[in-house]
């Protein structure tokens, strides 16, 4: 029963990353395109802690943190380098 149920979740998760794409590629502003990215890394991690439970390894979880970590740091560089065309100050 789990494992239908993730196998059902990655792929709405597929499907999202997908519309993320769409998003990330069409955006009508740099805003959109960020976020798109953001919500990328988001459903980036759960596909990989959707895959760490399938398989049933702890692995998974720290590369997990690891992407979140990243993707949090390029989130807020993107975003200051929108605000204020410089990141280091």
């Amino acid at each position: 029963m789990l494992n239908t149920a993730i196998l059902i979740v990655s792929g709405i998760l597929c499907v999202a990353l997908i519309l993320n794409l769409w998003r990330l590629l069409r955006g009508p502003d740099l805003s959109d395109r960020i976020l798109a990215l953001d919500t990328m890394y988001i459903n980036s991690i759960a596909l990989i802690l959707l895959y760490g439970m399938h398989m049933g390894t702890n692995l998974y979880f720290e590369s997990a943190l690891l992407i979140a970590m990243l993707g949090f740091v390029s989130t807020v560089a993107l975003c200051k380098y929108l605000l204020r065309g410089d990141i280091i100050e």
